[in-house]
């Protein structure tokens, strides 16, 4: 259960088993005998017991007997073996940064405090607890392997293909699931509203009366320094010492974008591929550097950047920066590790092509952005990532990551100097370009809406994706058009989406729409997953709500949304990460240092009048890209009925 004192070494052994290259799972499973790409391991905990888990999802007709004797085989070699001291240490190292990260923000703090005093019986459980952390044994851990896991019974689950069910595990009994049926106007017999009797839990202050509101707690922006080096690398940085952290993020210009037209993915690729070695470590060696030293490194292609995100014990910062310095400028291009990249990322590929969500998510980028790269996967398709070549992501590789193209963002326990030093290797060693990347156009809004119909047969919930091209982050009325979106669908609880949707008819789970842009993206998005039998209901519930959206917006309104703007604004730069945000603005889109005072005297400035100008302008109903992924047999025709003629269905089915 929650800090019993094996859950310390217990939680070490899920990480040391399997979570980096070096680990027993993962040369049994992955790089011996090819299973998979990918082992789960952790060990969850709660109020009155843990659960230890392992999950693997096994490569194309691979029996799941096969991966069953590997996991047994893996556990004799730790049982063999054990964990090294070395290895102890680089887990702790990591353990020891993720736990001052959660004590970063005054949120972190209260959840923390509130944690240790229910299942500790001391709220200032802090030290003991980052005691407890440090303090495990190599003999702790394979104290608790032999106490909790080594012959011990478990539950072992198999999910397999329809048709294929011998490669479930031998033994295994078919499970009885019950599938709820498709039926319309079930939700009927369901009053929402009924009376239940129960005894509250007592309590020790009086939960009916709201506390006070305190006056706006006014913004203090962080003081932010910059600096650009010869070659065009801009750096932007806010000192902070308040946990012995730094984050940092290099960010490259491009990311999506410059995938050729017959290589999509390949930005991804590349991306990954620095992070699996270095011309003087492997793969694994890298990895072991870098948890070492406690810190985090990885890339993420996104929509026009790359984003390498790095997180460091202070001080470890220059070490840190000397493996990203080394990972970004002497790549290893293993071939090895190349093909089960591009083996695990076809993969995923397939995965998504049989989740809804992804779908919904896939085809809407699709319509949204239909004559250029923007909306493809920025995995790109299973197509191209078989024919791309380790020669082809080394050349992607030398003409786009440049020095004129990056910037570095960091925020922490370091100084402007330290920092300013730490980047002599890319200084000296990083060939500049004078490469330069075209702004792409905003795409031509629709003039009328259309509905799109995606089929996944006998889905029990559709998933709805709703929007346009709407504003890129430049634009001035970007910033104002959130402000009107927030009672819209973009308040959580506080808006109208999720009152109605949710709490209203219990149509959904969740609901929420915002507006996100960039220089070369510009989308306004509401995104939710329905049940079935309700599709019509809550696509016509929405646009019911868009349609009255200006004409009934009023004063109470716009109170509810100045309030929570304005205060919450006092929290806006607290962690790490929204400093980083902050800094990501000034830089991307060369927004003043106190942009946020001149957002703060928007909303405070902001009438009724001026949110029902916004509303019809940028929340019209009658002019947006309208997506359902579901079953089309028992909800396609009822979609006619919304007005906007007959739903196009895009995978209609073929006679072969």
């Amino acid at each position: 259960e929650t800090y019993h004192p094996d859950t310390y070494a217990l939680q070490v052994l899920a990480v040391y088993l399997a979570n980096d290259k070096q680990a027993p799972f993962y040369l049994e499973l992955i790089k011996n005998k090819q299973l998979t790409s990918n082992v789960r391991m952790y060990n969850r905990v709660s109020e009155i017991a843990g659960q230890f888990h392992v999950s693997v999802r096994a490569f194309e007709d691979v029996p799941l007997d096969s991966v069953a004797e590997a996991i047994n085989e893996a556990f004799k070699q730790f049982e063999a073996s054990g964990i090294s001291e070395s290895s102890l240490d680089r887990i702790k190292a990591q353990q020891e940064t993720r736990f001052y990260q959660s004590l970063s923000s005054v949120l972190g703090k209260g959840f923390q405090l509130a944690q240790y005093n229910i299942f500790a019986n001391d709220p200032g459980f802090v030290a003991q607890d980052i005691a407890n952390i440090l303090a495990v044994t190599p003999d702790d851990v394979m104290r608790v392997y032999n106490t909790y896991i080594k012959d011990k019974n478990y539950i072992a689950m198999s999910f397999v293909p329809k048709g294929q069910a011998d490669l479930a595990l031998t033994g295994s009994n078919v499970a009885k699931v019950t599938e709820e049926q498709i039926v319309a106007g079930a939700e009927d017999a369901i009053d929402l509203n009924q009376h239940v009797d129960y005894e509250p839990t007592p309590s020790s202050f009086d939960r009916s009366k709201e506390p006070e509101y305190s006056e706006a707690v006014k913004v203090t922006i962080p003081t932010v320094w910059q600096n650009e080096l010869e070659s065009g690398f801009g750096i932007w940085g806010i000192e902070n010492t308040e946990v012995p952290l730094v984050e940092a993020r290099i960010a490259i210009d491009g990311g999506l974008l410059l995938d050729p037209e017959n290589q999509s993915g390949i930005a991804n690729l590349v991306s990954e591929m620095l992070m699996l070695g270095t011309q003087q470590k492997t793969a694994a060696e890298f990895e072991a550097s870098v948890d070492q030293l406690g810190a985090s490194i990885d890339t993420a292609v996104e929509n026009d950047k790359t984003t390498i995100r790095i997180s460091s014990l202070a001080k470890n910062y220059n070490a840190t920066m000397a493996l990203v310095s080394e990972m970004l400028l002497q790549p290893r291009w293993d071939l090895q590790e190349f093909e089960l990249l591009k083996q695990r990322t076809i993969t995923r590929l397939k995965q998504q092509s049989a989740n809804p969500n992804a779908i919904a998510f896939n085809q809407f980028n699709q319509l949204l952005y239909p004559d250029d790269n923007r909306g493809n996967n920025p995995l790109g398709s299973v197509q191209h990532v078989a024919q791309i070549t380790i020669d082809d992501l080394k050349q992607f590789h030398q003409k786009y990551y440049v020095p004129s193209l990056a910037s570095l963002l960091v925020v922490g326990n370091v100084s402007q100097d330290t920092v300013t030093k730490s980047l002599q290797p890319l200084v000296s060693d990083w060939a500049s370009s004078d490469i330069q990347l075209s702004t792409l156009a905003k795409p031509t809004s629709p003039d009328k809406s259309t509905l799109y119909f995606y089929d996944v047969p006998g889905a029990k919930q559709s998933v709805l994706q709703i929007g346009y091209s709407a504003l890129k982050a430049t634009e001035a009325d970007y910033f104002a058009a959130s402000v009107m979106n927030y009672r819209l669908g973009g308040g959580g609880f506080a808006s109208q989406l999720t009152q109605q949707l949710r709490e209203g008819k219990g149509y959904t789970y969740g609901i929420f729409s915002d507006f996100e842009g960039s220089n070369n993206f510009a989308e306004f998005r509401i995104q939710s997953n329905v049940r079935s039998n309700v599709t019509l209901e809550s696509v016509a519930l929405i646009k019911s709500i868009m349609a009255e959206y200006a004409e009934n917006y009023a004063q109470q309104d716009l109170n509810t949304t100045q309030s929570f703007l304005t205060r919450s604004s006092a929290r806006a730069f607290e962690t790490a990460n929204a400093k980083l945000s902050m800094l990501e603005n000034i830089s991307q889109y060369d927004m003043p240092v106190n942009y946020v005072s001149a957002q703060q005297s928007v909303v405070k400035e902001m009438d009724v009048e001026r949110i029902k100008e916004l509303a019809r302008r940028y929340a019209d109903p009658e002019k947006m890209i309208w997506l359902v992924v579901g079953d089309a047999e028992s909800q396609l025709n009822r979609l006619e009925q919304l007005g906007f003629g007959q739903p196009v269905l895009l995978n209609p089915k073929t006679n072969n």
